[in-house]
């Protein structure tokens, strides 16, 4: 090597081996990508206080029963409410100092049975779930036109201006109905007797 090349060829490595010092690697932490939520099953939730069955339905989509609908003739009193998507019908019934609402719905299959859309309605208005061996005696049974409705009354002990139902279940055509009287107890309690005689008018169709 000629002897001015050295002092370059020196010089050059030395800067390679400067750079190469600095050098840094770069990492990045990826987010691990998030499990989709799958939807709650129909036997485990609207509009304003209305829950699909199931404790996480609220914010999947459920479908509401298909085919043949029940019919009814509410009394001239109670006053037609938007339904909303979840609804077939819903009616502002008046009464003493307010109104309560009634809610009318309806799922395909029987959404987790009887004892698990009791114990939904009950917690609605804070009441401890039941066992199976306590629901028969907190259910009463009414026949009308064919159809065989399953009915419960929900009335917090205490304040009678808490939130109270009385709910009707009934069965028909593969599909579960739900008839749903809410309000402040003394005004579910004084439409009750409404609530049943309009039960008595439902028919198939």
């Amino acid at each position: 090597m000629p002897p001015r090349a050295l002092p370059f060829s020196v010089a050059a490595a030395t800067l390679l081996l400067a750079a190469c010092g600095d050098e840094q690697v770069a990492t990045y932490r990826v987010p691990k990508e998030k499990e989709p939520e799958l939807p709650a099953a129909a036997a485990g939730a609207g509009n304003q206080g209305e829950q699909a069955p199931g404790p996480a339905m609220a914010d999947t989509s459920v479908p509401t029963a298909s085919g043949a609908d029940l019919a009814w003739e509410a009394p001239s009193a109670w006053r037609a409410t938007p339904a909303g998507a979840m609804r077939k019908a819903s009616y502002s019934v008046p009464g003493e100092g307010g109104e309560s609402e009634l809610s009318i719905t309806a799922f395909p299959g029987d959404v987790g049975g009887e004892l698990a859309n009791v114990n939904r309605w009950r917690g609605q208005v804070g009441l401890a779930p039941l066992r199976a061996d306590e629901l028969e005696p907190a259910v009463s049974r009414v026949e009308a036109n064919g159809l065989r409705f399953a009915i419960v009354e929900l009335f917090p002990p205490g304040d009678p201006g808490a939130k109270a139902m009385v709910g009707a279940i009934v069965p028909f055509g593969g599909s579960t109905w739900f008839f749903k009287l809410t309000g402040p107890g003394a005004l579910v309690k004084a439409s009750k007797p409404a609530f049943v005689g309009f039960l008595h008018t439902v028919k198939a169709p």
